[in-house]
Parts: structure tokens; sequence; C-alpha cells
């Protein structure tokens, strides 16, 4: 697997190479898609196009800032705790990010592998799918395991709005105000929350993927840990899901707040109606909308 330290060292050394780039110079569209320059690159997406992923493979799906730090961490440590594997040298690499060269190292690296992606479901590698469907067929299954996290949209957009703002590699947003309205309207990179949210629902029953939310991991680590490691078919005892537990919740803490409900701290009356109607127009009712427990978590 990719070295982790390896891979911090690549992003340090991006970080510093884009300090001085214009903001008007900091993004890329592809597919209709903002994606940050600073990671992604057109002939990556094309050379993903053919990449083939293997049976045994794991993928971790998730709109940014649903909680994929975190899911990291814990599929990192169900590694480390099946495999032995030196956790330092375990890493999940993000399929969009990087240069199409990297395809190659990757097709070296024994099973079973673990990557990630904050793709939309249309864009994702045709390879994830079981070779007998066509396209994006909704009676697929897939052809590798995956793991799809959520997290409620009005926290997401407080995250995400933050990360904005502390990542070199993106625009600065001068206010909340002013990044609500691109998130509201999907004008962020990786594309529109609800429609990331409205094609993973259409795929919410497949056996081959397992979703989950955020607010769920928040609310029973120690189960979650356990629901994920039995859906990849890893077996662990108590001492080992425990440790695993208390790891993720760490890493939950260093990454930001982690909070449910900060989004309290930053909507207007007006921005918390705009997106109850949002959402209402989009996952009222479908079992994902159900799933991220809305009325629950998004409501004052």
């Amino acid at each position: 697997m990719a070295s982790l330290k390896t891979f911090r060292k690549e992003m340090e050394a991006l970080m510093d190479a884009c300090k001085d780039m214009p903001q008007d110079d900091m993004l890329l569209t592809y597919n209709g898609i903002l994606f940050p320059k600073l990671i992604c690159n057109p002939d990556t997406f094309k050379a993903m196009e053919s990449f083939q992923l293997r049976e045994d493979d794991l993928l971790l799906a998730s709109y940014p800032k649903c909680g994929s730090n975190w899911t990291h961490q814990i599929l990192k440590d169900l590694l480390y705790a099946v495999y032995k594997k030196d956790e330092s040298t375990i890493g999940i690499p993000v399929l969009e990010f990087g240069l199409p060269d990297k395809f190659e190292k990757h097709n070296q690296e024994p099973s079973p592998r673990v990557f990630s992606t904050h793709l939309q479901y249309d864009n994702v590698p045709k390879s994830v799918f079981a070779k007998k469907c066509k396209g994006h067929s909704l009676s697929c299954l897939y052809h590798v395991q995956m793991l799809v996290v959520f997290r409620n949209p009005k926290d997401t957009a407080v995250s995400f709005y933050h990360f904005y703002n502390n990542n070199p590699g993106l625009p600065n947003y001068s206010s909340w105000d002013t990044f609500f309205k691109d998130f509201i309207s999907g004008n962020v990179v990786f594309g529109s929350y609800f429609d990331y949210a409205v094609k993973w629902n259409k795929h919410i029953d497949n056996e081959n993927a397992l979703i989950m939310t955020f607010e769920e991991m928040k609310e029973d680590l120690y189960k979650a840990v356990k629901k994920i490691s039995s859906f990849f078919g890893y077996s662990l005892t108590e001492e080992q899901a425990k440790s695993d537990e208390t790891h993720g919740y760490f890493v939950k803490v260093v990454f930001r707040k982690g909070d449910v409900g900060d989004w309290k701290n930053h909507f207007s009356e007006a921005q918390s109606k705009e997106m109850d109607a949002k959402f209402e127009e989009y996952l009222a009712g479908t079992k994902l909308g159900n799933l991220i427990k809305y009325n629950i978590y998004c409501k004052a």
C-alpha cells in the first residue's frame, strides 16, 4: 500500500507550491464539476477510467467533510489489526488525486488495496462495477466492496467552509454567507452535496455497499467499528474493536471539532429554511434521507 509518509511529503510540497498561486487559478472544471487544481489533473481522470480495481479491493466513498479522515483512520486500524502491517506505511490513496502515472504503481501493489474517493457516483471508475453490468446500471452488484459515508448537510457545509479557508490550495471566502450561496447551488469543489446524495440513494440497497453516517458513528463508535469490520469480512476481538474505537475518537478530536450541530453557530434562520427546503426537494422520504435523520440533526 502507498506509504503515508510519502503522501504527506507530497502534500506538503504541493501546499508550498500553491502559496503564491492566484485564487482564480486554483480550480479546474472536469465533466461540469469543480476540482482543486493543486491535487487533481484532467489526465488522471482520463487514466482512472481504465484503472482496474480488484474484487478484494475496498473503496471508501464520501462527499468532502463527511467524516472521511475519521473513517480513513478506522480502516487503517482495521488493516493493522487484521494484517499486522506497520500503520505508518498504510495509506489510503484518493483515486482522483495526483498524477496519472500513479496507477501503474497501484497495479503493482499487493492485495488487499484500499482506496477512497470524493467523486460523484457517475464518475467513479467503471471497474468498480461487476463485469456483467453495463455502465452504471441500477441492477449492478459492485465489483468491489464499498463503504459510503454521509453527514447531515448543514454540518457538512460548515465544515466545508472552514476547510476552504484553511486550505492554501483552495480560494478563500470572505464570509460564511458567500460560501453558503455556493454550497447550496453546488458551486464548490466535487460538486453538489445533493446531487451526490441523490445518486447514491438509488444504490442504497446494493449488497456490496455499506452506507453509514458520521452521526451514526459518533453515536456509537464501537458499534460502528464492529459493523464496518463485519461488512468487510474482518473478525475483530473485543479488545481490537475497543482499541479502534479509542483511536477513532482521538482522530475525531484532531480533525477540527467533529461536532454534531455546529451549524447552529453559523446558519441564519433564512439559510436554515433554505437548506430545509433543499433537503425536502431532494431527499425527504428516501431511504438515505431517513438514514441522515435530518429532523433530529438539522432542526433547531
